[in-house]
């Protein structure tokens, strides 16, 4: 990866659609920044965090709408593959693979968030799907890998 698709990659994480603005992709951006907005507000994401991080995480499962949530990860790992997709126009093929994976992972760790402990913690529906992060992609890596030696 180069400079100019780690520095999209990361205004990306900050909230999908900057990349694409920077991109000059502006009606992507913009469709991208309001889905962001309208799920995040129609889940109750903000209020999922923000009990998350005072500890609690009960409140903070009863306060989600997992309905709406469970677009997030799709969204949120497809806008950062198309804005380093985007960034300089070059990306080898199935480069996809590890947003996807990632993605699907997150989305399961979201389902099972409510019932999730480590230690007897709960961890519930924002560090759960963190969590799943660190599987989804190195999944995703290997499958790239592994295709990759076969063709």
């Amino acid at each position: 990866m180069n400079n100019a698709q780690i520095e999209k990659l990361l205004w990306s994480i900050a909230l999908p659609g900057f990349a694409q603005l920077l991109n000059r992709k502006y009606i992507k951006g913009i469709i991208f920044i309001i889905l962001e907005f309208i799920v995040n507000i129609k889940s109750n994401f903000n209020l999922a965090i923000l009990f998350s991080f005072h500890g609690d995480i009960v409140t903070a499962i009863e306060k989600t709408n997992y309905q709406w949530l469970m677009f997030y990860p799709c969204l949120y790992f497809f806008a950062m593959w198309d804005a380093i997709k985007d960034a300089d126009g070059r990306t080898s093929p199935f480069s996809l693979l590890p947003f996807v994976t990632t993605a699907y992972f997150v989305t399961i760790g979201l389902i099972y968030s409510p019932k999730i402990k480590i230690f007897g913690i709960l961890l519930g529906p924002v560090f759960s799907p963190i969590l799943f992060i660190i599987p989804g992609f190195f999944i995703g890596f290997l499958i790239l890998k592994i295709i990759k030696q076969v063709t």
